[in-house]
């Protein structure tokens, strides 16, 4: 494990031992359409709160039909997404994997559905048989790893011949020729990639002052200076990058040739 990996996986580890809230089930920057009058996702009056977050999740797994479909969530964190797609698309199965064990333990508490299941394991060594899954999934956690194209090798072996990895997560400009040639290293064919930054960017504005509250609500004050940038609060590095345009955010569908 590097030592990036292993910050990553303290830093988690430590938000799910000390923020033990159900309420907290998503972490990512979330997706909000730019076009004015594009359609809106119907949700359960329950997952309204985390409306902007299960948008990238629906925005992701755009073109793929789960249904009956065995799922991997590979950086599953708090397990609101896994919960998701398992209530209310229809998956045979969903597994979350995470590195953080605390992680994991807040998602078997709290989460539920059909088929739905949490463990603890390695996005580069993934503890699961070949050929495995029809749709891996993976949002907002890649930038954590020690090697891309290592993940990207262990999706492939676990994926059934034409199944899909769908993919999202932010990189530096710079990086995005190098991000996209990791995602077909191993073989997998690109279907659909987009840059999704405004989108991303857009939900965050929309989000900004309902997150601001929780992070002064739910996060024990020592904690507060380093949730702000991890939320993607106004005035912090990734928000800024975003707008200034140093800071990409991708999604990709890749398929397993048959």
């Amino acid at each position: 494990m590097g030592v990036r990996q292993l910050g990553w996986r303290l830093c988690y580890e430590l938000l799910g031992a000390r923020v033990r809230r159900p309420e907290w089930a998503f972490m990512n920057y979330g997706y909000a359409p730019v076009e004015p009058g594009a359609a809106q996702l119907v949700l359960d009056p329950a997952d309204e709160p985390d409306r902007y977050c299960i948008q990238l999740y629906d925005h992701v797994l755009g073109g793929v039909d789960v249904a009956g479909a065995d799922v991997l969530e590979v950086g599953s964190g708090r397990g609101g997404g896994a919960s998701w797609i398992s209530r209310c698309r229809g998956s045979r199965s969903t597994t979350g994997v995470d590195l953080a064990s605390s992680a994991v333990a807040l998602a078997s508490r709290d989460r539920s559905g059909p088929g739905l299941r949490f463990v603890q394991g390695d996005a580069q060594h993934l503890p699961f048989p070949d050929a495995s899954f029809d749709v891996v999934i993976n949002v907002e956690s890649s930038h954590c790893y020690a090697s891309m194209e290592g993940f990207v090798a262990e999706a492939h072996r676990v994926l059934r011949p034409g199944g899909h990895l769908v993919w999202a997560d932010l990189r530096g400009a710079d990086a995005v020729p190098r991000t996209r040639a990791e995602l077909t290293s191993t073989g997998l064919l690109a279907v659909h990639e987009r840059d999704i930054t405004a989108e991303v960017l857009h939900a965050l504005r929309l989000d900004d002052e309902r997150k601001a509250g929780l992070v002064q609500a739910w996060i024990p004050r020592p904690f507060r200076p380093l949730l702000r940038p991890f939320a993607g609060l106004e005035g912090t590095r990734n928000h800024e990058g975003f707008a200034a345009g140093t800071l990409r955010y991708l999604s990709a569908r890749l398929r397993r040739p048959d």
